[in-house]
């Protein structure tokens, strides 16, 4: 409890608004405004920004695609009016006796409508063409199709229809080639220079050495600048293909439809004109179509009309609209139109899909790319300055010791190709420093994270959020299928007063009381029972609860179909998560219409006055009745069982409104008969004590959200480790009624303390969010429904159900968990947390890297005039240290140690006291060691009876080679920057061991065969030995240094979170000058000791 308490604490530090909200590097993880975006790229510091920028957010075609859907709108304004002028016409106006038939024309492979008649029915909601075709059915005919039955659903047919009338797809943007790819990686601006430099260094070289040994230089360079160039295309092609792929993968919505007479789960991608397709709340419309049945059946057509009008489909209005969203009822569609052919896949075909955006995190590392790349472009100048002045004073000299400029004996090729490489060095150094590769790493860890997360059950829409989710301090979790297995079926059944034992007992139920129930269950219900012509088992289809209860009455002998054929349904009120009850109204016979209602137990009661006995009797609800049933709800509620009660009300047709009246009916829901009520059993998810367990380790509070009875909520909570004390109350639980009636400053000192509200409806989930982030809580919610998209939206990381959640719930969620698991979500948090981490990583070893060739370069520049690394050994330096080194540790998969420790704060420094310690001892060893190879190492070496020239090769390469190893080894140390041992784990990071072994055998092949270009030579085993050793102590001094204890917080911390983020820039400003007085005084000792 402590450390979910501090992971509290820490996170209403770091979410306060002292200030954050001027820094422009600083954006929120949702809905950032366009200002925002904008003000951050002009404050990086960027050299490529086709690279950099290529995974956020485009602007311009944000714009762009606006203009496009207002002028799809407009259009849709003026075809939806002249629909609407013409069939008040057709209304209006006395139709005459009329023979006329529609034109019939063969359509493609034998059906009896072509694509174009179809699709302009459908896009012109042309209703007199409509009944000319003979309505509904008569379309259907035309389809071979049948309005019930769907489809015959086999391959032959299938392929038929999608070869007649296209397939439910529409054209994407072409993707980028890889060469694509390469030219954008070439767009870096210190590249190009290098480029440059190079051919006029080719140049000058083949003209003063002569094509023999003139062309090693130039021609070097260029090779370095074309690896770094295909490593890095390479690299973000792949990153892109990852992401295009998971882009699909999130718009490959899984629906329903009829297809011989089943209903069965298809991709929407496999849709085909002709199906028939069941819809319910919080379902996308998938194609348009015709409205075939409905009941209450509203859809939203925001996303074409712009409007955010609710439109109530019926036989007045039948046309349905791709992209639409079913927000009550449900029904049954004709699909008429798919793919290009609907108006919504000519909306997308005319925009371009983007699915660019940039994360807080990215934005930071932005921040701390430009901070550095600021000092490395001072140091470049300051080099550039020292270089050019020593050069033509004659301090600069050759390898044989002989000066490389002297004044008046130098041609102008000689003069122009010593400031060429002068040049270049200055400009390689710019590259080193300006670490691009930082917030490009980002973008390959979500990719690497999202690729093996979608194995761990979780499909990521929002990347903001997967970072966020890192630092989430509680969890606001549903039960069903959540916790529980979402298995559902009847336990315990009590109707006429009894306890039925066993559940399908019908001997001690009179037939008219067995009927009524049949009837009930068969009529109100959103589900479905296909019934095999053969002796196979019925096939039941629908929600989990609906799933159970048709079980159920299967059980009792019911036949579906029949006994729906028995009675015709009048009016529907659908179920949903605010009611918590559903009704139908059927007409039985004569003038006989019975109201059925079912749902949440104490809630149907409530409405009872009456309640029916085993013989059919209607007794009074007296209160010793009233108490019996409640007492009985308990009872079951304490077992863990769902309570949902069966009731009715007798009404006469005359009370009916007639047809035109009937939309607007709304159901009398009181003065019911109680029918019973059946205990539905839906059983823990084995594990799911271990990941709450875990949570809390983690600092993650766990809180429990449903609308089931709040006993019910209880005895799961204790069942699942949310309580452990099963004598808890108010407010540790509550109902959702009693948390809504509190006034803000309450509910927000509640919502602390709640750990289960039951009874809760959706507006109770966000009131319970808000109130949460208004504590400092970073929170995450998990939600299914339709109504469940407010808390969503509203949370810091939205999690919707892959199984049972509703389009429009994953739509407004962040991350959708596939198996409707909550394991997965702990995995979720896991994999969050490890981004950051890795990151961290990557941070580390970079600037470890930064660090140390600057210093390293610089000191010897400044103080004697020699590049101990040259062009071409930095150019691979800066490959090491960006695109390999991130893929070594951006890819590092997450371990159980990441939920050991507190949530990360959202504005926590990226780089923490224990990186800037292990950064500095290593960067401090490296330099040390180098500087003193740089400056003694001809003697250090035994190289003084060499010849002088081939000596400074030999101590140069040696130099070069120990600090490459010197990377090598510290990037095993940057694996665990807070563990001891750091190679835990590392067989499970297979791409790890690989960029190792590629980068030592590239090393090995640069110093034994490639001298000429790197301007290197051999080294003897002897300086191999030594070489690695000196790398190798930095395991053993890694060690150490981690013994060494720091503050967990940052030195400045404070109350205000804008200490927080200028931590990381107020220590570079100290490593910066400390590095400026570093210089200073190692040149003033290096000079003194060059005169003695």
């Amino acid at each position: 409890m402590d450390s979910s308490s501090s992971g509290a604490d820490k996170a209403r530090r770091d979410s306060g608004s002292c200030g954050g909200s001027d820094d422009p590097l600083d954006i929120p993880g949702k809905g950032a405004p366009v200002e925002r975006l904008k003000k951050w790229r002009q404050a990086a510091l960027v050299l490529n920004a086709s690279l950099r920028f290529r995974y956020t957010l485009d602007l311009k075609k944000e714009e762009q695609k606006e203009e496009v859907k207002k002028k799809f709108r407009a259009q849709a304004h003026v075809k939806r009016a002249v629909s609407r002028y013409k069939e008040a016409a057709r209304v209006n106006v006395e139709p005459k006796e009329t023979t006329d038939a529609a034109p019939h024309v063969d359509g493609a492979l034998g059906f009896g409508i072509e694509v174009e008649q179809l699709t302009a029915l459908t896009r012109d909601n042309n209703y007199s063409t409509l009944q000319k075709y003979g309505g509904i059915s008569g379309i259907a005919n035309m389809l071979k199709a049948d309005t019930k039955k769907g489809t015959c659903g086999d391959d032959p047919d299938l392929k038929a229809r999608q070869n007649a009338f296209g397939s439910n797809t529409y054209p994407r943007k072409k993707r980028s080639s890889f060469l694509a790819f390469v030219w954008d990686a070439c767009n870096d601006l210190t590249l190009i220079i290098l480029m440059v430099a190079a051919a006029v260094s080719l140049a000058l070289g083949i003209v003063t050495e002569g094509i023999k040994e003139g062309w090693y230089d130039g021609a070097s360079i260029c090779f370095a600048v074309l690896l770094v160039v295909f490593v890095i295309g390479t690299t973000d092609y792949k990153q892109s293909l990852q992401f295009q792929n998971l882009n699909e993968e999130k718009q490959n919505i899984r629906l329903e439809v009829v297809r011989g007479g089943r209903r069965i789960k298809v991709s929407i991608y496999d849709l085909v004109v002709g199906d028939v397709v069941p819809l319910k709340i919080g379902d996308q419309v998938p194609a348009d179509g015709i409205l075939i049945s409905g009941h209450s059946f509203c859809i939203d057509e925001s996303s074409m009309t712009g409007e955010s009008k609710i439109v109530n489909k019926d036989q007045k209005s039948l046309f349905m609209m791709s992209g639409c969203k079913v927000v009550d009822g449900y029904g049954t569609m004709l699909v008429t139109a798919v793919g290009i052919n609907t108006q919504w896949g000519m909306l997308m075909a005319d925009i371009s899909e983007d699915s660019g955006v940039e994360t807080p995190l990215q934005v930071r590392l932005n921040g701390v790319a430009t901070f550095i790349g600021i000092i490395g472009l001072y140091v470049a100048v300051l080099v550039l300055i020292v270089l050019v002045a020593r050069y033509f004073t004659g301090h600069t000299y050759n390898p044989d010791g002989s000066p490389q400029y002297v004044k008046g004996k130098m041609g102008v090729s000689a003069t122009i190709s010593g400031i060429v490489k002068i040049f270049t060095v200055v400009v390689t150094i710019v590259v080193v420093a300006v670490p691009e590769g930082l917030p490009l790493a980002v973008t390959l860890t979500h990719a690497f994270s999202m690729r093996k997360m979608m194995r761990d059950k979780a499909l990521v829409r929002s990347l903001s959020a997967f970072e966020t989710v890192g630092s989430a301090t509680t969890i606001c979790t549903d039960k069903t299928g959540t916790l529980t297995l979402n298995q559902m079926f009847v336990t315990e059944a009590y109707f006429g007063g009894k306890k039925m034992v066993p559940t399908d007992n019908t001997e001690m139920l009179s037939a008219s009381v067995l009927t009524m129930i049949i009837e009930g269950i068969a009529q109100n219900t959103s589900g479905s029972i296909f019934e095999p012509e053969d002796d196979q088992a019925p096939d039941v289809t629908g929600l989990p609860t609906e799933k159970a209860i048709l079980s159920w009455g299967l059980q009792l002998g019911m036949k579906f179909n029949e006994t729906r054929s028995k009675s015709s349904i009048l009016q529907v009120s659908p179920f949903n998560s605010e009611k918590k009850r559903g009704g139908v109204a059927v007409h039985v016979g004569d003038s006989e219409v019975r109201i059925y209602w079912k749902g949440a137990a104490e809630l149907i009661l409530e409405s009872c006055t009456d309640w029916l006995d085993a013989d059919g009797s209607k007794h009074s609800m007296i209160p010793e009745k009233v108490g019996e049933f409640k007492k009985l709800i308990e009872d079951m509620a304490v077992a863990s069982l769902r309570c949902i009660a069966f009731a009715y009300r007798p009404c006469e047709l005359s009370d009916v409104p007639n047809k035109g009246q009937k939309a607007g009916w709304i159901l009398p829901g009181d003065n019911l008969i109680m029918l019973g009520i059946v205990g539905i059993k839906d059983p823990c998810r084995p594990g799911v004590q271990d990941c709450i367990r875990l949570c809390t380790a983690a600092g993650i509070k766990v809180r429990m959200v449903t609308g089931d009875n709040l006993q019910t909520a209880k005895a799961i909570a204790l069942e699942c480790g949310i309580l452990t004390d099963p004598n808890v109350s108010e407010p540790i639980i509550i109902e959702g009624k009693t948390f809504r009636a509190l006034p803000d400053l309450e509910r927000e000192e509640a919502a602390e303390k709640i750990c289960v509200m039951g009874r809760s409806s959706p507006n109770d989930k966000l009131l319970f969010v808000k109130a949460l982030k208004n504590k400092g809580h970073v929170v995450a919610v998990t939600g299914d429904s339709t109504n469940d998209a407010p808390a969503l939206h509203e949370a810091d990381i939205g999690l919707s159900m892959g199984i049972q959640g509703t389009e429009v719930a994953k739509e407004s969620s962040d991350i959708v968990i596939l198996d409707d698991n909550f394991a997965s979500i702990v995995r979720v948090v896991r994999w969050g947390r490890s981004v950051y981490a890795n990151i961290q990583k990557f941070i580390q070893f970079q600037l470890t890297v930064n660090v140390a060739a600057l210093i390293i370069n610089v000191v010897s520049i400044v103080s004697s005039g020699d590049v101990p690394l040259n062009a071409v050994q930095l150019l691979w330096v800066n490959l090491i240290m960006d695109t390999l080194g991130a893929l070594a540790l951006a890819t590092e998969p997450p371990n159980n140690n990441l939920m050991q420790r507190p949530p990360v704060g959202r504005r926590e420094p990226l780089i923490t006291n224990i990186m800037w310690r292990n950064l500095l001892i290593m960067a401090f060893y490296q330099v040390a060691v180098l500087l003193t190879l740089n400056f003694d190492g001809q003697n250090l070496l035994q190289l003084k009876h060499d010849n002088h020239a081939h000596a400074e090769k030999v101590k140069h390469t040696f130099i070069f080679n120990t600090f490459v190893l010197c990377q090598v080894f510290n990037e095993f140390n940057a694996r665990k920057p807070d563990e001891l041992n750091v190679f835990k784990g590392i067989t499970r990071n297979h791409l790890f061991l690989a960029i190792i072994a590629i980068t030592v055998v590239l090393q090995v092949l640069i110093i034994e065969f490639l001298g000429k270009f790197t301007s290197t030579v051999r080294l003897s085993w002897q300086l191999w030995l030594v070489s690695i050793g000196l790398a190798f102590i930095s395991w053993p001094l890694a060690l150490l240094g981690k013994l060494i204890p720091v503050r967990d917080h940052p030195f400045s911390d404070s109350s205000c979170p804008r200490m927080f983020e200028l931590d990381d820039s107020c220590l570079l400003i100290f490593l910066g000058v400390k590095f400026i007085l570093m210089v200073k005084c190692v040149g003033h000792y290096a000079s003194c000791s060059y005169k003695s």
